[in-house]
């Protein structure tokens, strides 16, 4: 009886696993059951890898994107540092900012002629120049003139001058300003040399002009009052073309010319 009960339950269980397999199988569409996949271990691990290895796959993933991201960075600030400068010089020009003179439009519409009637009922404006050259630039860079006076609307040419003390050719970038900062935005220029490449042969000496003028609004605005002398300041630094052909200036403490 015992050897009969075992091979029935025995049974038992081939029948309800059979039920079981055949609850479990797909058929396709012709009626006949798909064969259903079994993995084994190594199958597993093959396909997906291991714990371990999944973290690795991971975190070489991030570093990648953070390797995309940083470099993306870096090419954005290149493309700043070589694009600031004349977005700087352009802003300045044409806001006045950080004491930068305003350069006189050239279209039809902001002719400089209609502005250039002289206010002779005004009193006469004082203005002083200064020139200075980075310590690594050996030129010497001097105003021709103490100054000028001039009535608003009235135009002025002021001269600098500039001699390579050295015995090889260099190139020389300027920037100005104007003090006090708030007279920048009347403060037209309509020819210079600033932000232009100047080239000095050694030993050669050029003269440099500027012609300019004070806006007549100067004399409408309450805040100008009491302002009677304008300081137009020149510093020249040392330039040079890189690798890529842009022409930038080499840092140098600024000094007296």
């Amino acid at each position: 009886m015992r050897g009969s009960a075992t091979w029935y339950s025995i049974a038992s269980s081939l029948r309800r696993s059979s039920s079981n397999f055949r609850t479990n199988l797909r058929f396709n569409q012709s009626g006949a059951a798909i064969k259903p996949r079994f993995f084994s271990a190594t199958q597993f691990v093959r396909q997906h890898g291991t714990p371990y290895e999944a973290a690795r796959a991971a975190a070489k993933e991030k570093n990648r994107t953070t390797m995309y991201y940083g470099a993306s960075l870096i090419i954005a600030t290149v493309a700043l540092s070589y694009g600031s400068v004349p977005l700087y010089k352009m802003i300045c020009q044409q806001t006045g900012w950080s004491g930068q003179p305003v350069k006189v439009h050239d279209s039809a519409s902001s002719d400089p002629s209609v502005r250039l009637k002289p206010l002779e009922d005004h009193r006469r404006l004082r203005i002083t120049f200064n020139g200075s050259v980075s310590d690594i630039l050996p030129w010497k860079f001097t105003p021709q003139q103490r100054e000028v006076r001039v009535l608003p609307g009235e135009t002025a040419l002021a001269f600098y001058t500039a001699t390579n003390k050295s015995e090889a050719d260099i190139i020389g970038v300027a920037t100005y300003s104007v003090t006090p900062g708030q007279v920048a935005p009347y403060f037209s220029k309509i020819q210079c040399f600033c932000f232009e490449e100047q080239k000095l042969n050694a030993g050669e000496t050029v003269d440099m002009p500027v012609f300019f003028f004070i806006d007549p609004e100067f004399a409408k605005d309450p805040n100008m009052r009491g302002i009677d002398t304008i300081t137009l300041s020149y510093t020249f630094f040392k330039a040079r073309y890189d690798k890529n052909g842009v022409l930038t200036t080499i840092p140098g403490a600024m000094m007296p010319a």
